[in-house]
This record gives C-alpha cells, sequence and structure tokens, in this order.
C-alpha cells in the first residue's frame, strides 16, 4: 500500500472515531494493521473479552512471529486459563488447556506439563510460583503492565503505537479544498453554491452541451487513490509514453510474442520507429515511464533493439541461452545429494551459504554474528575467517555509526561469490557491503567496504552489465542499487517498491541484461540498467518473502516464498505470459519459518522444509523424495548446491553445517581425503578446481551460468561466547591402518613442550611496571590484546599493518604497539574506598564492535571509549561491588552484573535502572555465561554452584554444586567461572579442582582433575575459537591443550618453553589468565602474575599443538593426523 493510501486510513480512522462509529474504528484499525490502540486493548484485557483481545492482536501479529509475540499471546491464554481454573470451570479450564496452551508444548514442555498439573490442585495458588496471585483483577493489571512491556519491545509494532498528529476533521477539510476547486471551475459561480452529493464532481451551472466537461482522470489534483494492491488498467492512462532507451520489450522472457499483423495501424504510424509495443504487451507493463533526464551508463546496446525488432516480427521470444538445448531427462534420484559425508562445526547460527563456482568443495558461509568463513568441505579445514568490523569508521555515515552504537549486534544476510570466483561479498543487516577478493591459496583480501543502503541490506548479487562486473544490492529502504566493483561507485538507484526489498535476481537474454526484485509485500518488479522505472509489476504467491532463480541454463525462472502465516510456494513461471506455469506440492500446511530453495543440474529443485530436505523434479509438481540428513536439522533449513549439484551444503539445529554427496561427490570428497591440502595451502593448484576433477566428475556443466542464489531468511541475531577461527587441517577422517599395540605406543609417547624451540613466543612491550594481569581479552577483531591488571589500570596493545602481517592480525611474529591516550591518562577503573584494587574482584566485557569496554575494580563500574580511552558513564556504586559483566546476546543496552552479595543485577544501561535482580547463590558471584540457543544466563559463584536463569521472565529454571574430584573434599568452594561452547548447549566449567564439560541439562558428560604432571591448581581455561580445543593454565606456571569433546590431553607446555629465564631464576610467574584468539585458533595469550603478557602459537614446523614435527619432507603421517592421542579414527565432534 501506498504511503498516500497508508494516510487515508488514518484519516478515515479520523473521522470515524469523531463521528462515535467505535466498534468500526477498530475493526479497521486490526484490519488495515496500521494504528494498534493501547487503550481499546487495555479495556479489552480488563474486561476479560479475551476473543476480542486475541482477534484484535491477529491483526498485528501472529503467535510465531517472534518470541516476543508468542510470550504476549501466552500471557493472555495462561491469564484465561487462571481465571477458568478459579471459577472452578474445570471443563472450560481443559478446553483452553488443550485448544490454547498446548501450542506452545512444542517451545516448553516442562512449562506445559507444569501449567497440566494445576488441573489436579484444588486451589491452583497451592503452586509455589502463584501463591501470590490474587483477585482477577488485579492479576490483569498485573498482565497489563507486562504485556505492554511486551508489545513495545515487538519489532512487529513499531511506528503502530502513535497515532500520526494532524488537524482534526482533516478529511473534511480536504474535501471541502476539493469542492472549493471544483467551484472555481465553474464557469457562472454562484455565490452561495448548493452542493448536495459528493457522487459526482460540483458544478454550478451546466455548459451549452448540457455538462461541463469533467477534468482529466489522472489530474494530480483530483486523481482517484488507487486501491492498495492493484492497478488501473493501462488504457486509463492513454497512450505509451515515449521513451529514449530501450523499452521493457527487452525483458523478451516476460513479454508475449509479437504479431505479424499489429492492428492498431494508426497507434505504428505516430510512435517513433522502433520503439514501438505490440498490443499484447500493454498487459505486461503496468506503469509506463517518461524520461528522467538522467544519464547514467549506458548499458543497452544493439542487442535489445534487434530483440524489439524479433518481437515485433512475430518471431519466438523465448530466447535460447548460451547455445544450450534443453536434453531429454537422463538424470534419476541417484544423482541427487542424499548420503552425509562431512559435518562442519561453524559455531555461530548460518544465515547464508555459496559454493565456490570453479573449486567445488569451497564453501562460503555468513552467520548472525556477522563474520564469514571459508571451508574446504573435503578436508574439513576451515581456510578463512572474517569477524565483523568496520574497515574504515572513520568515513563511515551518521546514520550507521548511530546504529552501531544503540545495537553492536549485526548478522550476515547474504554472502555470494562472483561468477569467476576472484571475489566475494557481504551484505550486512546494517547499512553496509563488503567485498572481498580471494585467490587460489585461500587468502581473502579487503577491497571494498560501500555504506550502501539505510537499514539492513537484505541481498547482494553480481552481474556483468556492458560485460563490466558490477554489484547489486537492495536493503529496507525499498531501493535496488548497482554499483561498480573497482571504486564502489553507485551507477544506478531503482525507486519503486513500497515495501523494503527483499531479494534481487539479475539475468540476460540475448545479452539484455535486468533485474527482478523481490518485496516484503509480495510485489515482483523487473528493472533494464536505465532510469525508466520498473516494467513488471507482479504479485508472488504468499506476498510475502520470495526469491526468484533461473535454472543452471538460464532458461526456466521459479520462485520460493513463504507467507505471513506459513504457507508456502515453489513455483515455475511461464515467461511468455508472466503467469505460474505451475506450482509443486509437498510443503508443510505451515512452515515453522521462510522456506529457502536452489536449482541443480537443469532437471532438480530442493527446498528445506519440515526438517527435512525435499527434492522435486522441475517437471514434475509432485515431491520426489525427501531425506533428513540424519536428523538435527532445523524447521526450515538453509540449503546449497555445489555448481555440479554433486554436493549439497545444509544447515543444522546445532549452529553446524552437513555436506551431502552423491557418487560423484563422495569421490570428490575421497580424492581430497587421500590428497589433504597442507595448513599452509602452498601455491600449488588446488586439487579441487574443475580442470582436476573434470574426469572424475563427468560432463561439466555450462560454466558461463550465473549460479542461481539461495536467500536467507531474517531471524534476530544471536551471540556466541567465542569467535569462530580456522580448524585444523589434520583432522581429517582417516581410519588408522596400524596395529592396537602400535597406537598404544603413540599414544603414550611425552606430549610436553619444554624446548622454546618448538613456540613462537612473544612477550608484550610494556615500559610500565604493574600488578599482576587479572583479566585479558581479545578484540573481537583480532586485531588488539586489552589487559586488565589488578591495580586497575587497562592497557591495550593493537598490531600495525607490515610485510610481516598484511592484515594487521595479532601474531607472535611481530611486536605491537602498546596504545596510549593522547592526554597520556591510562584508562583506569574506580576504586574503592574502604579495599585496595589488589584486592577486589576484577571484571571487563567488550562490547561487540570493539568500540567501548565496560570494566570494573572494586569501585564503580566503567564505560569507557575504546577509541578516546575516555570514561563515557559510571554506574552501580559499591557496596556491593561488581565482580562479573556480560552483555545480553540480543541488546548490548542490557548487562548482566554479578555482584559481590551473590545476586546477579539485570541492568539497562541506556535508561540506567536495574530491571531485575536475582537471588540463588550463597557466595560472590564469578562467572556469567549467556546461550541464545538455550534462552539462557548460566551462573556460577565462588560457592561452586551453577544456576540457570530464564531470559525471558528471569526465571532460575535449575541449579546444582559441581562434582568434588576424588581428590578434593565435598562442597567445594572457590572461584567458578563458565563458558559456552559454539554450539551454545554445552559448557565449560573450570575450578581450581577441575575442568568439566556439562549440557543443557547441567548433567557433567566428563571431567578432568590435575594429576600426575599436573598437579598445580587451575587458574584459569578457555576454549578455542572453533570449539575443538580447551587451554588451561595451571598456578605452577604449565600450560595444557585438551581436546574439547573428551578432555584428552594434547599437549602440556612447561613453563620453561615460554619464560626464557624460568629455570635459571628460579621464577614464580605464572599465567593468572589466558585468552584464546577469536580466529586463529592455535594462538593464546597468557597474562601473567609478574604483570607481563606472552603471546604463544605452535612453532612453523609443527604448525598446531599435539602435532610433532614431519619425518619425510612434510607429508603427515599416515595413520593419524595427532600422534598424542591414541590410533581412534578423530572424528569432528557431532556437536
Amino acid at each position: 500500500m501506498s504511503s498516500l493510501s497508508r494516510e487515508l486510513v488514518f484519516l478515515i480512522l479520523q473521522f470515524l472515531e469523531e463521528e462515535k462509529f467505535k466498534e468500526t474504528v477498530h475493526k479497521l484499525e486490526q484490519e488495515s494493521g496500521f494504528f494498534f490502540n493501547m487503550k481499546h486493548f487495555e479495556d479489552q484485557v480488563q474486561a476479560g473479552e479475551w476473543d476480542e483481545v486475541e482477534r484484535y492482536l491477529c491483526g498485528f501479529t501472529k503467535v510465531e512471529d517472534n518470541r516476543y509475540s508468542m510470550k504476549i499471546f501466552f500471557e493472555i491464554r495462561k491469564q484465561k486459563y487462571l481465571e477458568a481454573l478459579d471459577r472452578q470451570d474445570r471443563a472450560k479450564a481443559v478446553e483452553i488447556l488443550v485448544k490454547d496452551l498446548k501450542v506452545f508444548a512444542s517451545f516448553n514442555e516442562e512449562l506445559f506439563k507444569e501449567i497440566t498439573q494445576l488441573l489436579t490442585l484444588d486451589n491452583f495458588r497451592q503452586n509455589e510460583q502463584l501463591s501470590k496471585y490474587g483477585d482477577t483483577k488485579s492479576a490483569r493489571n498485573i498482565m497489563l503492565v507486562e504485556l505492554k512491556k511486551l508489545i513495545e519491545a515487538n519489532p512487529l509494532f513499531h511506528d503502530k503505537l502513535t497515532f500520526p498528529a494532524f488537524k482534526s476533521s482533516r478529511l473534511r477539510t480536504l474535501i471541502n479544498q476539493s469542492l472549493n476547486w471544483q467551484h472555481q471551475l465553474c464557469k457562472n459561480p454562484r455565490s452561495n453554491p448548493d452542493i448536495k452529493t459528493l457522487f459526482t464532481d460540483h458544478s454550478c451551472s451546466p455548459t451549452t452541451n448540457g455538462a461541463r466537461p469533467l477534468p482529466p482522470a489522472n489530474s494530480p489534483l483530483v486523481g482517484p487513490i488507487p486501491k492498495a494492491g492493484t492497478f488501473p488498467p493501462i488504457g486509463a492512462h492513454g497512450p505509451f509514453q515515449t521513451v529514449v532507451s530501450p523499452s521493457s520489450g527487452a525483458i523478451a522472457g516476460w513479454m508475449p510474442s509479437g504479431n505479424p499483423s499489429l492492428p492498431h495501424a494508426a497507434a505504428v504510424a505516430a510512435a517513433p520507429p522502433g520503439l514501438v509495443q505490440p498490443s499484447n504487451a500493454a498487459a505486461f507493463l503496468k506503469h509506463p515511464r517518461t524520461p528522467s533526464g538522467m544519464l547514467g551508463m549506458d548499458y543497452q546496446s544493439a542487442d535489445s533493439e534487434h530483440l524489439m525488432k524479433r518481437i515485433r516480427t512475430g518471431q519466438s521470444d523465448e530466447v535460447s541461452f548460451s547455445g544450450i538445448a534443453h536434453t531429454p531427462n537422463v538424470y534419476s534420484q541417484d544423482d541427487l545429494p542424499k548420503t552425509v559425508v562431512r559435518t562442519l562445526n561453524q559455531g555461530s547460527n548460518v544465515m547464508s551459504m555459496d559454493f565456490h563456482p570453479q573449486q567445488q568443495t569451497i564453501l562460503l558461509v555468513g552467520t548472525n554474528v556477522g563474520d564469514i568463513s571459508l571451508w574446504e568441505a573435503g578436508s574439513r579445514e576451515r581456510l578463512a575467517h572474517r569477524p565483523f568490523k568496520v574497515w574504515d569508521i572513520s568515513v563511515a555515515s551518521m546514520p550507521l555509526q548511530t546504529a552501531l552504537l544503540n545495537d553492536a549486534v549485526i548478522s550476515v544476510n547474504r554472502c555470494v561469490w562472483a561468477s569467476d570466483g576472484l571475489m566475494l561479498g557481504v551484505a550486512f543487516s546494517k547499512h553496509i557491503v563488503q567485498i572481498y577478493q580471494y585467490n587460489s591459496t585461500g587468502e581473502l583480501r579487503q577491497h571494498l567496504e560501500i555504506d550502501a543502503h539505510v537499514g539492513g541490506v537484505n541481498d547482494i548479487a553480481f552481474a556483468h552489465p556492458n560485460k563490466q562486473l558490477c554489484i547489486i544490492t537492495c536493503g529496507d529502504d525499498k531501493t535496488i542499487k548497482v554499483w561498480d566493483t573497482i571504486a564502489g561507485r553507485r551507477h544506478f538507484t531503482f525507486e519503486g517498491h513500497e515495501a523494503p526489498v527483499y531479494s534481487v535476481c539479475p539475468h540476460y537474454k540475448e545479452n539484455i541484461q535486468f533485474i527482478f526484485s523481490t518485496a516484503i509485500d509480495g510485489k515482483i518488479k523487473a528493472w533494464l540498467y536505465d532510469c525508466l522505472g520498473s516494467r513488471v509489476d507482479y504479485d508472488a504467491p504468499g506476498l510475502w518473502c520470495t526469491t526468484m532463480a533461473y535454472s543452471a541454463d538460464g532458461t526456466r525462472l521459479f520462485s520460493c516464498g513463504t507467507s505471513k502465516d506459513g504457507e508456502s510456494h515453489l513455483v515455475e513461471w511461464n515467461e511468455s505470459e508472466g503467469a505460474i506455469k505451475r506450482t509443486y506440492s509437498g510443503f508443510r500446511k505451515r512452515s515453522l519459518g521462510v522456506v529457502q530453495f536452489d536449482t541443480t543440474r537443469n532437471r532438480f529443485l530442493a527446498a528445506g522444509d519440515e526438517f527435512q530436505i525435499k527434492f522435486w523434479d522441475m517437471d514434475n509438481t509432485t515431491l520426489l523424495i525427501a531425506v533428513d540428513a540424519d536428523g538435527g536439522l532445523p524447521a526450515s533449513p538453509r540449503l546449497r548446491f555445489n555448481k555440479e549439484g554433486s554436493l549439497l551444503a545444509v544447515t543444522t539445529s546445532d549452529n553446524g553445517i552437513k555436506i551431502l554427496a552423491n557418487s560423484d561427490g563422495s569421490r570428490l570428497i575421497r580424492m581430497l581425503e587421500s590428497r589433504a591440502v597442507d595448513k599452509s595451502r602452498g601455491p600449488c593448484e588446488p586439487v579441487n578446481c574443475k580442470p582436476l576433477i573434470v574426469n572424475a566428475l563427468g560432463p561439466v556443466g555450462n560454466a558461463a551460468i550465473a549460479p542461481a542464489l539461495e536467500r536467507p531468511d531474517r531471524i534476530p541475531p544471536a551471540v556466541s561466547i567465542s569467535g569462530v577461527g580456522t580448524m585444523e587441517s589434520g583432522r581429517l577422517d582417516v581410519k588408522p591402518r596400524i596395529s592396537d599395540d602400535t597406537d598404544k605406543i603413540k599414544g603414550w609417547r611425552t606430549p610436553d613442550i619444554i624446548d622454546p624451540a618448538r613456540l613462537k613466543v612473544l612477550r608484550l612491550p610494556d615500559a610500565i611496571a604493574a600488578g599482576k594481569v587479572v583479566r585479558l581479552l581479545y578484540t573481537n577483531s583480532g586485531l588488539g590484546l586489552l589487559a586488565l591488571a589488578s591495580n586497575a589500570v587497562h592497557k591495550l596493545w593493537k598490531w600495525q599493518r607490515s610485510e610481516r602481517s598484511p592484515l594487521g592480525k595479532a601474531t607472535s611474529s611481530v611486536a605491537p604497539q602498546l596504545w596510549q591516550p593522547p592526554s597520556g591518562t591510562p584508562m583506569m577503573n574506580d576504586i574503592s574506598d574502604t579495599k585496595p584494587p589488589e584486592e577486589s574482584a576484577a571484571c571487563i566485557a567488550l562490547s561487540k564492535n570493539d568500540s567501548y569496554v565496560m570494566s570494573a575494580s572494586g569501585g564503580k563500574v566503567s564505560l569507557f571509549n575504546m577509541m578516546t580511552f575516555k570514561v563515557m558513564t559510571t554506574f552501580m556504586s559499591p557496596p556491593p561491588a561488581a565482580t562479573f559483566l556480560a552483555f545480553h546476546p540480543q541488546d548490548n543496552n542490557i548487562i548482566a552484573i554479578g555482584m559481590e552479595d551473590s545476586t546477579i543485577q539485570i541492568y539497562n544501561v541506556r535508561v540506567d535502572e536495574v530491571k531485575t535482580k536475582l537471588k540463588g547463590h550463597q557466595n560472590r558471584i564469578t562467572g556469567l555465561a549467556f546461550s541464545q540457543t538455550l534462552n539462557s544466563l548460566v551462573s556460577s559463584g565462588a560457592d561452586a554452584q551453577l544456576c540457570v536463569w530464564s531470559i525471558d521472565g528471569w526465571e532460575k529454571k535449575k541449579s546444582r554444586f559441581i562434582q568434588a574430584p576424588a581428590s578434593h573434599q565435598s562442597p567445594l568452594t572457590g572461584e567458578t567461572k563458565v563458558q559456552f561452547h559454539n554450539d551454545q548447549t554445552h559448557l565449560l566449567v573450570v575450578h581450581e579442582s577441575q575442568i568439566a564439560i556439562y549440557d543443557s541439562k547441567l548433567e557433567c558428560l566428563c571431567l578432568w582433575s590435575p594429576k600426575g604432571s599436573f598437579n598445580a591448581p587451575i587458574s584459569s581455561a578457555i576454549y578455542s575459537c572453533d570449539g575443538l580445543l580447551i587451554y588451561v593454565s595451571f598456578c605452577d606456571g604449565a600450560v595444557g591443550v585438551f581436546d574439547s569433546d573428551n578432555l584428552r590431553l594434547r599437549c602440556r607446555i612447561a613453563p620453561s618453553a615460554y619464560i626464557p629465564s624460568f629455570s635459571v631464576s628460579g621464577s614464580s610467574a605464572y599465567a593468572v589468565v589466558i585468552a584464546a584468539h577469536p580466529s586463529d585458533p592455535n594462538q593464546i595469550a597468557l597474562g601473567m602474575s609478574d604483570g607481563v603478557v606472552h603471546v604463544v602459537e605452535p612453532c612453523d614446523v609443527e604448525l598446531k599443538w599435539g602435532s610433532t614435527p614431519s619425518q619425510d619432507n612434510g607429508s603427515r603421517p599416515s595413520s593419524s593426523s595427532n600422534p598424542s592421542l591414541s590410533g581412534q579414527p578423530t572424528e569432528l565432534p557431532s556437536r
């Protein structure tokens, strides 16, 4: 609906309100969904009109739209249920339980069981949580307070809670102005006109012909406001406008065949040569445009004129594409990739994937925390990883800087390769796109960063208009833009959509370049590379989120979309008629997300739905087959074929990716497995390039075809505790072929690293002596280290770009610079008046974009600007003092603060308000970790207790004390730290007596305690960025490296290996805290008790922890990639 139509609805609402049509007002509010009347909603809730309450709400949101909506409906239905129980109306209560509340059982089965058990009580107030339930009126008022907060926080109600401000009786005023204008047109206007109707235009006296001619129907002053969603017929606008660039007939695929005997001879004679439209083309040109006078780049050529001549002379417009003809169907179901051959642990929710167009096993992945990764699917090696950061914040627009300041969480909406595989593009959920250059060694180089749209950038694609590589983007600001790839200059901005643009699909036929676009109101438009507006305006099935893609040979067009009600539609379009040719069946009646799809081999379609991958033959609307990929898929998984269709990547519900293969794909994977690429990835040609696999895979498809593009649905971003980084190239799925005895011998080979030559160690420069390092963090970009010393002083080291470190990444090979503010005053925390900082608990947390840090050392909590080192604000004056800090994963303004008095305060920085206080521990809080997957906060304390809290209502869900090892007395006491694995379900628990892995139910899966060569207490432990390792520091200076899946020791780093004078001076320094690099899984930093910070990596020979130098020219042992472990196969953890 246009903005004018929307405003007309508000005018009508005002008129109805003024005329006291109360019921009609609220019906229009609900049906239009433009204004949510909170007063009406409150009245209905307080009156207990539950059916009307839900009916009114459904005009704005549905139960499954988001977690806020689900909570709103749950609270209403729970109240209705409790009131029925309070009236002792058990039959009604059972009906509400079955019809209204059971829908929530799939999301929280325990809660549903607890609600059901209320039926067994004589008075539900016997339940401890409901013991304070008062009378019905007070309960409704309490619920209303919560509902109003949920509605205000729900993004679906954004801009719908405030009625626009305009003068009263505005509609009457506009009508009077119109009548006055009509009266001025009268030839003989009367001084007191007698206006008796609004159904016809006013005229005081007829002309000599009996009536004065009416103003033109399309006059801008009296033009009718079109009904939303419909468009007037072309005939109402008169003849076509003359244009000076190729007309929409250039989009031949959406135009019918021309008629050689054109019936409108007069129209033909009047039109300019070469620009005449065939008569039956009119139905497809919904909005003819007049030239705007803008110049722009001329992407069209004489080929467009040639195509127009073909249409005029009656030739078929079904153009062959690159010489490819349809061949008989020689495919079978065996050609579909259905066998799971690899599982990749990305660690964050995967939002978009795309296989490299030439290197068939290289997979580009973008996640909901803004990072991108390149995976080699054959060897499971992560070739590259880039966490999100703005490359040059100094040139960023103010709207972007404001958006990042208000909420630093950012997600990848789309990542895609260019057709030559030398460039890739990433579209983010806030404003920008980033373009990287890629070479065959797996290196990514920053190329362009474009502040492309206001709001989110929803899609990105590459195209070659006029043989120039260009970038196409679309976004929340309802525009499509075209950029060059050299300097990022904008060539075109296409405007015309009335809702955020969801996807773009560039294509060409006979060198005529065009772009299809879809918006979230279901509109499909088509654009040529000119300034004349859209040439096509259609409604997509479902009228919501839709993506379009061509078959690989470019001759068949498909779209897939999901409506707001969850109805999914996969269709093929008849390009010659602009109509749907066939609709494919087999979808779940109500899909639990926006369904994604892809095409392959000019024969098959695939879509993710109902926790499965569903396949169709393009020529048959019936579902061909559905596979569940051995389980573990989300409700609507994202999926992507590689170019040859031999591999299929699909997302999993535990933040991973499964790679499915057919026989050709399996053969390719085995080939790569046998020729595992070394992590250093030298300049040799990759084994998965097309020239090396063409014979193994049979005939190769046309390489000139741009691949069909997968589009992600949009979900709220999540935050992972650790970043994501490079996987070990050696962790291959290779079965050992040596005897058990040999395996046992290898497993007992000493893993100690004593010789400094086996490490790369860098002591960070620091001329100022300070107390021990009590907190240590890598910046999220991986370009710096931030330390907090026991004297409350912060230190920041940054690596600069150099020949040895071209990306400026933290490394032990190059010394960083210790940054100091221009004033010379370091960042220093507020300290307590009663206790020195050395005796106070220190805590620190860094924002996702590295722009500010929150910290405390026994005094107030300070918020620092990381660019200026200045204090932005302080809060939370002791006592009690803050002892731990953690940002909420969905809102950087919400912070969980662990306190010295054993409470946890949920604090809103923006409004300077404590939202709630959590009580459950018996001693100070020493650890906090959020999991968005579990929708929970886990806390740990000096009482050695773990507590799980619900993020929604902050209720305590579970608690338990950690297990005491056999060598320790129970119960344990002392600092206990927690950190979630990348899968957001498994929890690392660290105590001086142990490291342990717990599951989501707080059950201990495995535990390791110091013994043997490790007999000192544990001082710190942390996951590696890829989640495969756990680094543990000990109070005797040693560091241990463990496998995270089973806590097996990989190697022990003796203090003499990284502290040069350790054995000579008898130093007692040890690592108080250990930090893991956010993208390099083999790099750690150690904050020492003597104030020193060391960066430690394996030597260039060993490459990773726990491996031994190779003995024969650098080749790896064929039996196992890790000689420090037993000879068991080294599969990646299933989580």
